[in-house]
Protein backbone atom coordinates (compact mmCIF):
# COMPACT_ATOMS: atom_id res chain seq x y z
CA UNK A 1 0.00 0.00 0.00
CA UNK A 2 1.36 3.39 -1.06
CA UNK A 3 1.81 5.77 1.87
CA UNK A 4 -0.20 8.98 1.75
CA UNK A 5 1.62 12.30 1.63
CA UNK A 6 0.73 15.47 3.57
CA UNK A 7 2.41 18.63 2.32
CA UNK A 8 2.64 21.50 4.83
CA UNK A 9 3.75 24.85 3.43
CA UNK A 10 5.30 27.16 6.04
CA UNK A 11 7.42 26.52 9.12
CA UNK A 12 5.76 29.15 11.29
CA UNK A 13 3.47 28.57 14.24
CA UNK A 14 0.66 26.97 12.22
CA UNK A 15 2.81 24.73 10.05
CA UNK A 16 4.91 23.63 13.02
CA UNK A 17 1.84 22.74 15.11
CA UNK A 18 0.27 20.84 12.22
CA UNK A 19 3.38 18.77 11.47
CA UNK A 20 3.81 17.95 15.15
CA UNK A 21 0.17 16.85 15.41
CA UNK A 22 0.81 14.37 12.59
CA UNK A 23 3.58 12.58 14.52
CA UNK A 24 1.52 9.37 14.90
CA UNK A 25 -0.07 9.53 11.45
CA UNK A 26 0.65 6.79 8.95
CA UNK A 27 1.76 9.26 6.29
CA UNK A 28 4.78 11.05 4.91
CA UNK A 29 4.75 14.67 6.05
CA UNK A 30 6.71 17.11 3.88
CA UNK A 31 7.29 20.49 5.51
CA UNK A 32 8.35 23.18 3.01
CA UNK A 33 9.83 26.54 3.93
CA UNK A 34 12.13 29.05 2.24
CA UNK A 35 14.12 29.18 5.50
CA UNK A 36 15.70 26.34 7.41
CA UNK A 37 14.44 27.60 10.76
CA UNK A 38 11.31 28.34 12.75
CA UNK A 39 11.21 31.95 13.95
CA UNK A 40 9.49 33.12 17.13
CA UNK A 41 8.18 36.38 15.66
CA UNK A 42 6.69 37.89 18.88
CA UNK A 43 10.23 38.48 20.17
CA UNK A 44 11.66 39.97 16.98
CA UNK A 45 11.37 43.46 18.46
CA UNK A 46 13.92 42.45 21.11
CA UNK A 47 16.38 41.49 18.39
CA UNK A 48 15.63 44.83 16.70
CA UNK A 49 16.52 46.73 19.88
CA UNK A 50 19.55 44.69 20.97
CA UNK A 51 17.96 42.71 23.80
CA UNK A 52 18.32 39.28 22.19
CA UNK A 53 20.40 37.71 19.43
CA UNK A 54 18.69 36.11 16.40
CA UNK A 55 19.76 32.62 17.47
CA UNK A 56 17.89 33.08 20.76
CA UNK A 57 14.50 33.11 19.02
CA UNK A 58 15.10 30.82 16.02
CA UNK A 59 15.36 27.05 15.89
CA UNK A 60 16.46 24.88 12.92
CA UNK A 61 13.50 22.95 11.54
CA UNK A 62 15.56 19.80 11.04
CA UNK A 63 16.57 19.91 14.68
CA UNK A 64 12.94 20.30 15.78
CA UNK A 65 11.84 17.25 13.75
CA UNK A 66 14.91 15.05 14.04
CA UNK A 67 13.03 12.53 16.20
CA UNK A 68 9.80 12.67 14.19
CA UNK A 69 10.70 10.15 11.51
CA UNK A 70 7.66 10.74 9.30
CA UNK A 71 8.61 14.39 8.67
CA UNK A 72 10.81 15.45 5.78
CA UNK A 73 11.95 19.09 5.71
CA UNK A 74 12.50 20.78 2.35
CA UNK A 75 14.16 24.19 2.09
CA UNK A 76 12.45 25.21 -1.14
CA UNK A 77 10.17 27.93 -2.46
CA UNK A 78 6.60 27.23 -3.58
CA UNK A 79 5.76 29.06 -6.83
CA UNK A 80 2.37 27.63 -7.73
CA UNK A 81 -0.18 24.84 -7.61
CA UNK A 82 -1.55 22.30 -10.09
CA UNK A 83 -4.82 21.18 -8.55
CA UNK A 84 -5.69 18.94 -11.48
CA UNK A 85 -2.65 16.79 -10.71
CA UNK A 86 -2.81 17.47 -6.94
CA UNK A 87 0.71 18.86 -6.85
CA UNK A 88 2.62 21.80 -5.44
CA UNK A 89 5.02 23.51 -7.83
CA UNK A 90 8.43 24.19 -6.30
CA UNK A 91 11.07 26.61 -7.62
CA UNK A 92 11.96 25.55 -11.15
CA UNK A 93 8.34 24.35 -11.53
CA UNK A 94 9.29 20.99 -10.02
CA UNK A 95 6.04 19.23 -8.98
CA UNK A 96 5.51 17.64 -5.59
CA UNK A 97 2.38 15.52 -5.35
CA UNK A 98 0.17 15.54 -2.28
CA UNK A 99 -2.84 13.74 -0.84
CA UNK A 100 -3.48 16.50 1.70
CA UNK A 101 -2.25 20.07 1.51
CA UNK A 102 -1.92 22.57 4.38
CA UNK A 103 -1.10 26.17 3.52
CA UNK A 104 0.38 28.04 6.49
CA UNK A 105 2.63 30.55 4.72
CA UNK A 106 1.92 33.50 7.04
CA UNK A 107 1.85 37.19 6.16
CA UNK A 108 4.02 40.12 5.11
CA UNK A 109 4.03 43.90 5.57
CA UNK A 110 1.07 45.91 4.33
CA UNK A 111 1.60 49.56 3.41
CA UNK A 112 -1.99 50.14 2.28
CA UNK A 113 -1.25 50.49 -1.41
CA UNK A 114 2.08 52.33 -0.99
CA UNK A 115 4.32 49.29 -0.62
CA UNK A 116 6.85 50.28 -3.26
CA UNK A 117 7.08 53.92 -2.17
CA UNK A 118 7.22 53.45 1.59
CA UNK A 119 8.84 50.06 2.22
CA UNK A 120 12.34 51.39 1.48
CA UNK A 121 11.99 54.14 4.10
CA UNK A 122 10.02 52.31 6.81
CA UNK A 123 11.05 48.68 7.36
CA UNK A 124 8.52 46.39 9.02
CA UNK A 125 9.28 43.59 11.45
CA UNK A 126 8.59 40.08 10.13
CA UNK A 127 11.98 38.45 9.55
CA UNK A 128 15.44 38.19 11.10
CA UNK A 129 16.71 40.47 8.32
CA UNK A 130 14.06 43.06 9.21
CA UNK A 131 15.11 42.94 12.85
CA UNK A 132 18.83 43.32 12.16
CA UNK A 133 18.14 46.14 9.69
CA UNK A 134 16.07 48.00 12.29
CA UNK A 135 18.76 47.40 14.90
CA UNK A 136 21.32 48.84 12.50
CA UNK A 137 19.16 51.90 11.74
CA UNK A 138 18.41 52.64 15.40
CA UNK A 139 21.94 52.16 16.72
CA UNK A 140 23.53 53.94 13.75
CA UNK A 141 21.32 56.96 14.39
CA UNK A 142 22.90 57.39 17.84
CA UNK A 143 26.40 56.84 16.45
CA UNK A 144 25.92 59.41 13.70
CA UNK A 145 24.44 61.89 16.16
CA UNK A 146 27.56 61.50 18.29
CA UNK A 147 29.78 62.16 15.27
CA UNK A 148 28.11 65.32 13.96
CA UNK A 149 28.38 68.87 15.32
CA UNK A 150 25.28 70.06 13.46
CA UNK A 151 22.58 70.47 16.13
CA UNK A 152 19.72 70.40 13.62
CA UNK A 153 21.03 67.20 12.11
CA UNK A 154 21.59 65.72 15.56
CA UNK A 155 17.99 66.47 16.49
CA UNK A 156 16.79 64.80 13.32
CA UNK A 157 18.91 61.70 13.92
CA UNK A 158 17.57 61.36 17.46
CA UNK A 159 13.94 61.41 16.32
CA UNK A 160 12.33 57.99 15.86
CA UNK A 161 8.87 57.49 14.37
CA UNK A 162 6.95 54.23 14.81
CA UNK A 163 3.80 53.82 12.72
CA UNK A 164 1.10 51.66 14.30
CA UNK A 165 -0.19 51.41 17.86
CA UNK A 166 -0.65 47.64 18.04
CA UNK A 167 1.49 45.30 20.18
CA UNK A 168 4.51 45.48 17.84
CA UNK A 169 4.39 49.28 17.73
CA UNK A 170 4.21 49.79 21.48
CA UNK A 171 6.86 47.14 22.11
CA UNK A 172 9.26 48.87 19.70
CA UNK A 173 8.49 52.30 21.17
CA UNK A 174 9.00 51.12 24.74
CA UNK A 175 12.24 49.31 23.92
CA UNK A 176 13.77 52.28 22.07
CA UNK A 177 12.86 54.53 25.01
CA UNK A 178 14.57 52.15 27.45
CA UNK A 179 17.56 51.91 25.13
CA UNK A 180 17.93 55.70 25.09
CA UNK A 181 17.09 56.48 28.71
CA UNK A 182 18.66 53.51 30.51
CA UNK A 183 20.94 51.23 28.48
CA UNK A 184 22.97 53.94 26.75
CA UNK A 185 23.30 56.24 29.75
CA UNK A 186 26.87 57.58 30.12
CA UNK A 187 28.05 55.82 26.95
CA UNK A 188 28.34 58.91 24.71
CA UNK A 189 30.38 62.09 25.14
CA UNK A 190 28.79 64.55 22.70
CA UNK A 191 25.10 63.63 23.00
CA UNK A 192 22.62 62.74 25.71
CA UNK A 193 20.71 59.69 24.38
CA UNK A 194 17.86 60.47 26.78
CA UNK A 195 17.01 63.49 24.61
CA UNK A 196 15.88 61.18 21.81
CA UNK A 197 12.27 61.62 20.67
CA UNK A 198 10.23 58.47 20.17
CA UNK A 199 6.93 59.24 18.43
CA UNK A 200 4.26 56.54 18.14
CA UNK A 201 1.76 57.36 15.37
CA UNK A 202 -1.67 55.71 15.54
CA UNK A 203 -4.62 56.44 13.28
CA UNK A 204 -7.32 55.55 15.83
CA UNK A 205 -8.22 57.36 19.04
CA UNK A 206 -6.56 54.70 21.23
CA UNK A 207 -3.61 52.35 21.02
CA UNK A 208 -4.10 48.57 21.34
CA UNK A 209 -7.57 48.76 19.81
CA UNK A 210 -8.31 45.06 20.42
CA UNK A 211 -7.80 45.47 24.16
CA UNK A 212 -10.17 46.75 26.83
CA UNK A 213 -10.10 50.59 26.92
CA UNK A 214 -8.70 50.64 30.47
CA UNK A 215 -5.70 48.55 29.37
CA UNK A 216 -5.20 50.72 26.29
CA UNK A 217 -5.05 53.75 28.57
CA UNK A 218 -2.62 52.05 30.95
CA UNK A 219 -0.37 51.12 28.03
CA UNK A 220 -0.41 54.73 26.86
CA UNK A 221 0.45 55.97 30.35
CA UNK A 222 3.32 53.48 30.54
CA UNK A 223 4.72 54.72 27.22
CA UNK A 224 4.44 58.34 28.32
CA UNK A 225 6.25 57.53 31.57
CA UNK A 226 9.10 56.07 29.50
CA UNK A 227 9.37 59.32 27.56
CA UNK A 228 7.55 58.35 24.35
CA UNK A 229 5.11 60.63 22.55
CA UNK A 230 1.81 58.97 21.61
CA UNK A 231 0.05 60.67 18.70
CA UNK A 232 -3.49 59.33 18.39
CA UNK A 233 -5.86 60.34 15.58
CA UNK A 234 -2.77 60.68 13.42
CA UNK A 235 -2.39 59.23 9.93
CA UNK A 236 0.79 58.83 7.92
CA UNK A 237 0.34 60.61 4.59
CA UNK A 238 3.83 60.68 3.12
CA UNK A 239 7.41 59.76 3.84
CA UNK A 240 10.76 60.04 2.16
CA UNK A 241 14.49 60.21 2.78
CA UNK A 242 14.73 62.14 6.04
CA UNK A 243 11.10 63.01 6.75
CA UNK A 244 7.63 61.74 7.58
CA UNK A 245 4.44 63.70 6.96
CA UNK A 246 1.38 63.01 9.11
CA UNK A 247 -2.15 64.32 9.41
CA UNK A 248 -2.62 64.94 13.13
CA UNK A 249 -6.16 65.88 14.22
CA UNK A 250 -6.73 67.16 10.69
CA UNK A 251 -3.55 69.27 10.60
CA UNK A 252 -0.64 68.27 8.39
CA UNK A 253 2.72 68.13 10.13
CA UNK A 254 6.18 67.16 8.93
CA UNK A 255 8.64 65.35 11.18
CA UNK A 256 12.33 65.39 10.30
CA UNK A 257 13.66 61.93 11.03
CA UNK A 258 15.99 59.33 9.57
CA UNK A 259 14.32 56.39 11.31
CA UNK A 260 10.73 55.38 10.50
CA UNK A 261 9.58 51.92 11.60
CA UNK A 262 6.44 50.26 10.26
CA UNK A 263 4.08 48.34 12.56
CA UNK A 264 0.76 49.38 11.08
CA UNK A 265 -0.49 46.45 9.06
CA UNK A 266 0.09 43.05 7.51
CA UNK A 267 -1.20 41.28 4.43
CA UNK A 268 -1.47 37.61 3.60
CA UNK A 269 1.28 35.73 1.83
CA UNK A 270 0.85 35.83 -1.96
CA UNK A 271 0.48 32.04 -1.93
CA UNK A 272 -3.04 32.47 -0.57
CA UNK A 273 -4.19 34.18 -3.75
CA UNK A 274 -2.23 31.73 -5.91
CA UNK A 275 -4.01 28.84 -4.22
CA UNK A 276 -7.42 30.49 -4.55
CA UNK A 277 -6.83 31.18 -8.25
CA UNK A 278 -6.06 27.51 -8.83
CA UNK A 279 -9.35 26.41 -7.24
CA UNK A 280 -12.79 27.17 -8.63
CA UNK A 281 -15.28 28.62 -6.17
CA UNK A 282 -12.70 29.89 -3.69
CA UNK A 283 -13.23 33.42 -2.43
CA UNK A 284 -10.54 35.74 -1.08
CA UNK A 285 -10.95 38.84 1.06
CA UNK A 286 -9.47 42.27 0.33
CA UNK A 287 -6.18 41.20 1.91
CA UNK A 288 -5.84 38.22 -0.43
CA UNK A 289 -6.73 35.63 2.21
CA UNK A 290 -8.78 32.62 1.09
CA UNK A 291 -12.06 32.36 3.01
CA UNK A 292 -12.22 28.98 4.74
CA UNK A 293 -15.13 26.94 6.05
CA UNK A 294 -15.61 25.70 9.61
CA UNK A 295 -13.16 22.82 8.97
CA UNK A 296 -10.39 25.15 7.70
CA UNK A 297 -10.97 23.91 4.13
CA UNK A 298 -11.21 26.14 1.06
CA UNK A 299 -13.75 25.85 -1.72
CA UNK A 300 -15.27 22.39 -1.85
CA UNK A 301 -11.96 20.61 -1.26
CA UNK A 302 -11.77 18.47 1.86
CA UNK A 303 -8.11 17.71 1.18
CA UNK A 304 -6.88 21.33 1.19
CA UNK A 305 -6.55 23.41 4.38
CA UNK A 306 -5.52 27.03 4.93
CA UNK A 307 -4.55 28.19 8.42
CA UNK A 308 -2.97 31.06 10.34
CA UNK A 309 -2.35 34.56 8.98
CA UNK A 310 -2.95 33.51 5.38
CA UNK A 311 -6.53 32.34 6.13
CA UNK A 312 -9.78 34.22 6.64
CA UNK A 313 -11.56 32.03 9.17
CA UNK A 314 -14.71 33.66 10.48
CA UNK A 315 -16.06 33.09 13.97
CA UNK A 316 -19.73 32.62 14.93
CA UNK A 317 -20.32 36.36 14.57
CA UNK A 318 -18.80 36.48 11.09
CA UNK A 319 -15.60 38.25 12.22
CA UNK A 320 -12.25 36.98 10.89
CA UNK A 321 -9.96 35.57 13.57
CA UNK A 322 -6.94 37.80 14.28
CA UNK A 323 -3.55 37.00 12.80
CA UNK A 324 -1.87 36.01 16.06
CA UNK A 325 0.21 33.01 17.08
CA UNK A 326 -2.44 31.28 19.27
CA UNK A 327 -4.89 31.15 16.34
CA UNK A 328 -2.29 29.59 14.04
CA UNK A 329 -1.19 27.09 16.69
CA UNK A 330 -4.72 25.95 17.50
CA UNK A 331 -5.65 25.68 13.82
CA UNK A 332 -2.46 23.72 13.12
CA UNK A 333 -3.21 21.25 15.90
CA UNK A 334 -6.83 20.90 14.76
CA UNK A 335 -5.92 20.30 11.10
CA UNK A 336 -3.18 17.82 12.04
CA UNK A 337 -5.64 15.77 14.10
CA UNK A 338 -8.30 16.03 11.41
CA UNK A 339 -5.96 14.73 8.71
CA UNK A 340 -4.87 11.91 11.03
CA UNK A 341 -8.52 10.88 11.37
CA UNK A 342 -9.15 11.14 7.62
CA UNK A 343 -6.12 8.93 6.97
CA UNK A 344 -7.82 6.30 9.15
CA UNK A 345 -11.15 6.83 7.35
CA UNK A 346 -12.62 8.33 10.50
CA UNK A 347 -14.87 11.20 9.44
CA UNK A 348 -15.69 13.77 12.09
CA UNK A 349 -18.11 16.68 11.97
CA UNK A 350 -16.22 18.51 14.73
CA UNK A 351 -15.65 22.08 13.56
CA UNK A 352 -12.73 24.27 14.55
CA UNK A 353 -13.39 26.39 17.62
CA UNK A 354 -10.89 29.00 18.67
CA UNK A 355 -10.28 29.23 22.39
CA UNK A 356 -9.34 32.84 23.01
CA UNK A 357 -7.02 32.70 26.01
CA UNK A 358 -6.62 36.48 25.99
CA UNK A 359 -4.19 39.15 24.85
CA UNK A 360 -0.97 40.50 26.25
CA UNK A 361 1.59 43.10 25.28
CA UNK A 362 4.71 44.41 26.97
CA UNK A 363 5.75 48.05 27.05
CA UNK A 364 9.07 47.68 28.80
CA UNK A 365 10.76 46.60 32.01
CA UNK A 366 8.06 45.54 34.51
CA UNK A 367 5.41 47.13 32.29
CA UNK A 368 2.80 45.10 30.41
CA UNK A 369 -0.93 44.66 29.96
CA UNK A 370 -2.93 41.45 29.70
CA UNK A 371 -6.53 40.29 29.59
CA UNK A 372 -8.25 36.92 29.60
CA UNK A 373 -12.03 36.90 29.67
CA UNK A 374 -13.08 39.31 32.40
CA UNK A 375 -9.65 39.22 34.05
CA UNK A 376 -7.38 42.18 33.35
CA UNK A 377 -3.97 43.07 34.73
CA UNK A 378 -1.21 45.57 34.13
CA UNK A 379 2.21 46.38 35.52
CA UNK A 380 4.61 43.82 36.96
CA UNK A 381 2.09 40.97 37.31
CA UNK A 382 1.16 41.22 33.64
CA UNK A 383 4.84 41.52 32.74
CA UNK A 384 5.76 38.32 34.62
CA UNK A 385 2.85 36.50 32.97
CA UNK A 386 4.07 37.77 29.59
CA UNK A 387 7.59 36.45 30.31
CA UNK A 388 6.28 33.02 31.34
CA UNK A 389 3.99 32.59 28.32
CA UNK A 390 6.64 33.64 25.82
CA UNK A 391 9.25 31.33 27.35
CA UNK A 392 6.70 28.49 27.17
CA UNK A 393 5.97 29.02 23.47
CA UNK A 394 9.60 28.94 22.32
CA UNK A 395 10.19 25.92 20.09
CA UNK A 396 13.14 24.28 21.86
CA UNK A 397 14.32 23.86 25.44
CA UNK A 398 17.70 25.36 24.50
CA UNK A 399 15.99 28.56 23.31
CA UNK A 400 14.04 28.81 26.56
CA UNK A 401 17.20 28.55 28.64
CA UNK A 402 19.10 31.08 26.49
CA UNK A 403 16.27 33.63 26.52
CA UNK A 404 15.61 33.18 30.24
CA UNK A 405 19.29 33.73 31.05
CA UNK A 406 19.55 36.74 28.71
CA UNK A 407 16.42 38.35 30.14
CA UNK A 408 17.66 37.81 33.68
CA UNK A 409 21.02 39.40 32.88
CA UNK A 410 19.38 42.31 31.05
CA UNK A 411 17.02 42.89 33.97
CA UNK A 412 19.82 42.97 36.54
CA UNK A 413 22.23 45.10 34.54
CA UNK A 414 19.72 47.12 32.47
CA UNK A 415 21.99 46.31 29.56
CA UNK A 416 21.30 44.99 26.06
CA UNK A 417 24.28 42.90 25.05
CA UNK A 418 23.26 42.29 21.41
CA UNK A 419 23.72 45.92 20.31
CA UNK A 420 25.70 45.10 17.20
CA UNK A 421 25.72 47.15 14.01
CA UNK A 422 26.32 44.63 11.24
CA UNK A 423 26.63 45.01 7.49
CA UNK A 424 27.97 48.07 5.70
CA UNK A 425 28.30 51.07 7.99
CA UNK A 426 26.46 54.33 7.41
CA UNK A 427 28.79 57.29 6.87
CA UNK A 428 27.84 60.16 9.19
CA UNK A 429 28.22 62.83 6.54
CA UNK A 430 26.21 61.45 3.65
CA UNK A 431 24.45 64.23 1.66
CA UNK A 432 20.93 63.03 2.45
CA UNK A 433 21.49 63.85 6.10
CA UNK A 434 21.62 67.58 5.51
CA UNK A 435 18.48 68.84 7.26
CA UNK A 436 15.99 71.04 5.46
CA UNK A 437 14.49 74.17 6.97
CA UNK A 438 11.21 72.47 7.87
CA UNK A 439 10.39 72.49 11.57
CA UNK A 440 10.26 69.39 13.71
CA UNK A 441 6.77 68.04 14.36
Amino acid sequence: MVQKRVVVIGGGFGGLACARSLRRASAEVVLIDRRNFHLFQPLLYQVATGGLSPANIAAPLRCIFRRQRNVRVLMREVVGFDMGKKSVLLDGNEPLDFDYLVLASGSSHHYFGKDEAWSKFAPGLKTIEDATLIRKKVLSAFERAEATKDEALRKKLLTFVIVGGGPTGIELAGSICELAHQTMRNEFRSIDPAKARVILVENSSIILERYHPTLSQKAKEALLSLGAEVWNNTRMTDMGDGYATVLKDGVEERILTDTILWAAGVKASSLGKLLADSLTGTEVDRGGRPITNAFCNVGSREDIFVIGDVANFQDEKGNPLPGVAPVAIQQGEYVGKRISNLLRDKWSDQKFRYWDKGNMATIGRSRAVMESGNMRASGKIAWLAWLFIHILYLARFENRIMVLFQWGWNYITRNRTARLITGSTLHPSRPSETPSKDHHG
